[in-house]
């Protein structure tokens, strides 16, 4: 329990004043997951989790209601709305004790992992695809910071300090963190002062201590009614448990992209399969390899390729029993897409394909695990940072591991 803790007795106090008590949770830390909220009482199927006010939520509206909202309103062009919310956040973490929302600001994290954060000699050992995508991150925020300096340097009269200082790019990083990875979503508003980019974003104090996690299901949504974000329950929850929300059905690469954690056991994560690896496998001879990987692009069957805890996926199998169509057999490749079984030779033929790209990952994944492992004993400062990502290769080395054994069953009776 840490309610007892001089910040969360704050947060209360500052949550009471604008109309919001909650007797059902608890701050607490949890092994795994950190900080988040626990349950005094058992939760019901359909029972109202938290039901928070819109006196409590942070959004556009809140800055264009403070001192912020003259700069903006005459700024050209329009700021977007996720700027003028960083901006909003830089500005009330400098100003202290004379911040009115102080006592959210003092339970924010003070640093994050997304990606836009990690060091660069961190980012390289993530997956190549996930790789690319952190450093479009990195350069996204980068360049969001420079081209917003002249709208910051607008906002000079209301600081002693020079306004550089105060929006460092450091200040500005946490900022966009605390929105990318905990904001709520509200119907789109539009205000003239702003640019034309959705206004969906909203920070929920309290409410954004809840967790997430891919095997729990609540609904969410501000009703206009009560003039409150609620969430329900949509499955029971014992008491003194932690209480969980589902970001939504993502993979383990997606949560670290966009939130900067990996879920264990997650079902929805998976190791995708580039089309390099695809036909790594497959003769080079084969002069109807272009046409077949053709016919795979056309009909959607290049991309999600993958394999998950349940194996390699159904589009995996079915693109390479294509790819490994005997020539006289060519002329049946629709019947393949349709999953229907053209021989035991082009069966037998695709799983044993399938089981060399599962054994390569696991090699490699396996070789990136000790290298991450020797890092973390040669740079400590980087230790959370390591973690992580060594969280998400045990993660897909443990699919891996599955699909090899699913993959092993396949092939000793491939036909149903």
């Amino acid at each position: 329990n840490e309610s007892y803790k001089s910040e969360f007795i704050e947060l209360k106090k500052w949550l009471k004043d604008r109309k919001f008590e909650d007797a059902n949770l608890v701050p607490a830390c949890f092994p795994g997951t950190g900080r988040g909220l626990r349950s005094r009482t058992s939760l019901q199927e359909g029972q109202m989790i938290i039901s928070l006010p819109e006196s409590c939520l942070l959004t556009t509206d809140t800055v264009i209601q403070s001192s912020l909202g003259p700069y903006i309103q005459k700024w050209k062009p329009p700021p977007s709305p996720i700027l003028a919310l960083c901006t909003f956040l830089v500005t009330e973490k400098h100003a202290g004790v004379l911040s009115p929302w102080k006592p959210y600001l003092d339970i924010l994290p003070t640093w994050y992992t997304c990606p836009a954060c990690l060091e660069p000699e961190v980012v390289d050992l993530l997956p190549k695809p996930l790789k690319a995508k952190a450093k479009e991150q990195r350069a996204h925020v980068q360049e969001f910071f420079a081209s917003s300096r002249a709208f910051f340097s607008s906002l000079q009269p209301l600081f002693v300090e020079a306004v550089g200082s105060v929006f460092s790019y450091s200040a500005f990083l946490w900022a966009w963190c605390t929105v990318n990875t905990r904001a709520v979503y509200l119907r789109p508003r539009r205000h003239e002062c702003l640019s034309a980019e959705p206004d969906t974003c909203a920070l929920a104090p309290f409410l954004d201590l809840l967790n997430h996690s891919p095997h729990v299901q609540v609904k969410a949504a501000f009703n206009k009614e009560t003039a409150c974000y609620e969430i329900r329950a949509a499955s029971r929850c014992r008491r003194h448990e932690e209480v969980f929300i589902c970001y939504g059905p993502h993979g383990n690469r997606r949560l670290l992209l966009e939130y900067g954690f990996v879920s264990p056991r997650n079902p929805h994560a998976c190791v995708p399969v580039s089309r390099e690896m695809l036909v790594k496998y497959l003769p080079s001879a084969d002069q109807q390899m272009h046409k077949k990987i053709s016919i795979l692009k056309d009909h959607g069957f290049i991309e999600n390729l993958t394999f998950g805890w349940d194996g390699p996926s159904w589009r995996l199998l079915t693109a390479l029993k294509l790819l490994c169509l005997e020539a006289e057999k060519f002329t049946c490749w629709k019947k393949v897409l349709l999953g229907e079984v053209i021989s035991d030779i082009n069966e037998k033929t695709s799983l044993d394909i399938a089981q060399k790209i599962c054994y390569q990952f696991i090699e490699e994944t396996t070789a990136v695990l000790q290298k991450v492992s020797h890092m973390k004993e040669q740079k400590v400062s980087l230790i959370n940072q390591l973690t992580l990502v060594e969280t998400l290769w045990t993660e897909e080395l443990r699919i891996l591991k599955a699909s090899a054994e699913i993959i092993s069953k396949l092939c000793a009776d491939p036909l149903p």
